[in-house]
């Protein structure tokens, strides 16, 4: 293949393009860079000189790169075909195979609104480099809003950057393109202080208060002894629900937002809160849908147990992690059950219960 450096007249500037020519077939690649014309040679200060001599170099460097990748078979036309397709698509279409887990796929809409919001066009995948990923990055930061126009919580532009991470890593697994330019932005730290979770003994009050919706109790309290999300909890089978002498009662499932297939044994407690043995194909947990309602159900809930935190159904998979800890099982174990891939995500309450640790060490004083 062919590859040469080429440009065009535009307006008052001059265009930059690669032109791609193999077994008579020319594409071309248009870089969005242009020079500075000079109609009357000479006429050009120093600086657009300057300027003119750094696009050039930019451009024949940008034109050596698809050489290489040319030879070595990375950028032929076939790669070029993918490439010029529809990013927002494609993102839109892992969204919509995301609706089985409901509060996954919220934050996985979220995303797409804000990325037509940041780049209202469509957007091909070669014109998603690190200076579009860096952009989009900035308007999470900076300006992008929740639906009560607030700015997002860090946790949220953390979890917001990494569906496009995730997005762009399944682009490269289906060789549209070549790597990932999300790596080569420094990510959203994630924030820490944002894992709220019961104690003990707020757990204890809140198995004693009166809760109107009894399936929001039993699911909740089986995700605080389980550590299952609202998702996992929501999807449950019967046939996933298994036995046997050696683990006692266990589930086989896969999990909604990591996908991988996982064998969780649960206590008879636990158990205990699924009630009559349905059908193996029908869900355990039936009659409550993800929303607004539900939430303002478990607020009235906590605040009939006397607890004011903010505590959404997911907290109950922090309770589970942190009580776990605060027991003395050990962070290897607890990173195993909650499903972890990295130990360093379940390092993340370690650091809670050390926080904690402090705290009651500090409660003792002598007034020496």
């Amino acid at each position: 293949m062919k590859i040469t450096l080429r440009q065009r007249q535009k307006n008052n500037k001059i265009s930059l393009y690669l032109e791609y020519y193999e077994k008579g077939r020319r594409e071309y690649e248009y870089l969005n860079l242009y020079l500075t014309p000079d109609p009357e040679k000479g006429s050009l200060t120093k600086f657009q000189k300057d300027e003119n001599k750094r696009i050039l170099e930019l451009a024949e460097t940008i034109r050596s790169k698809r050489h290489l990748e040319a030879q070595n078979n990375i950028y032929g036309f076939k790669d070029k075909d993918k490439v010029k397709g529809s990013f927002k698509q494609f993102f839109s279409d892992m969204a919509e195979m995301k609706k089985e887990s409901l509060g996954n796929y919220g934050n996985w809409n979220s995303v797409r609104k804000h990325i037509n919001i940041y780049n209202p066009k469509d957007v091909s995948f070669d014109r998603v480099n690190k200076e579009w990923v860096q952009g989009f990055k900035d308007y999470l930061d900076k300006k992008a809003r929740t639906k009560q126009n607030t700015p997002l919580s860090l946790n949220s532009k953390y979890s917001y950057f990494n569906k496009l991470i995730a997005a762009l890593n399944q682009a490269v697994k289906e060789e549209i393109i070549p790597s990932n330019p999300a790596y080569l932005v420094e990510p959203f730290p994630q924030d820490e202080t944002q894992r709220e979770f019961l104690t003990y003994e707020e757990l204890l009050a809140m198995v004693n208060a009166p809760c109107k919706n009894q399936t929001l109790r039993h699911m909740f309290l089986f995700s605080c002894l389980t550590g299952l999300r609202w998702g996992d909890v929501e999807k449950l089978l019967w046939s996933e629900m298994q036995h046997s002498n050696e683990l006692g009662y266990y589930i086989r499932f896969k999990q909604a937002k990591t996908s991988g297939a996982e064998t969780l044994p649960i206590s008879e407690e636990a158990f205990s809160l699924l009630g009559e043995r349905g059908h193996e194909d029908d869900k355990v947990f039936t009659g409550l849908k993800y929303g607004n309602w539900n939430k303002t159900t478990l607020k009235d809930w906590l605040k009939s147990a006397g607890i004011t935190k903010h505590i959404t159904f997911h907290c109950g998979r922090h309770t589970f992690a942190t009580l776990q800890l605060t027991l003395g099982t050990d962070i290897y174990t607890v990173s195993k059950l909650l499903g972890h891939k990295n130990l360093s995500t379940t390092e993340i309450y370690a650091k809670v219960i050390d926080e904690k640790k402090v705290e009651a060490a500090n409660r003792i004083k002598l007034n020496l």
